[in-house]
């Protein structure tokens, strides 16, 4: 929690980003140690009070774009958990609309986790699309923290 508040203070040095910072971490955490998806849900309403009982199907309707992340990191989450894989999470965030890359970006990252990486198709994608200097920002940053 301390990592990701000083992570999230160098852009986001808000409460509520601190908040959507520290939640994303902790459902990360709990996706990477085993934990079920009613435990992760769980785990952030009683330490955020983020609403995690609603659906997609009832938010899209309404969603639009929100530049704070108590109207972005809930609705991330709630894609993630209503998921059966990585990319099923991700089109989760991204049929929102609003900011769907920082959904997806939060999503994904929890995706990630819990479904053991991203698939390799989408990987093998992304690596003929980056740059050289980025790809290997990517590779050493997987490589540091053993994602592969």
């Amino acid at each position: 929690m301390t990592e990701a508040r000083r992570s999230a203070a160098v852009s986001h040095d808000h409460p509520e980003g601190i908040k959507g910072a520290q939640a994303t971490a902790l459902a990360i955490h709990h996706a990477r140690t085993g934990a079920s998806r009613g435990t992760i849900r769980d785990r952030i309403e009683a330490m955020f009070g983020y609403d995690l009982r609603r659906c997609i199907a009832e938010i899209r309707p309404h969603y639009a774009f929100d530049l704070f992340c108590q109207g972005n990191v809930p609705e991330a989450i709630l894609a993630f958990l209503e998921s059966d894989s990585y990319e099923g999470a991700v089109r989760n965030a991204i049929s929102l609309g609003g900011d769907a890359d920082t959904l997806a970006c939060i999503c994904g990252g929890i995706a990630e986790a819990y479904y053991d990486g991203v698939p390799a198709a989408f990987v093998d994608l992304a690596e003929t699309t980056l740059t050289a200097d980025l790809l290997e920002v990517v590779r050493a940053f997987r490589t540091r923290f053993g994602l592969g």
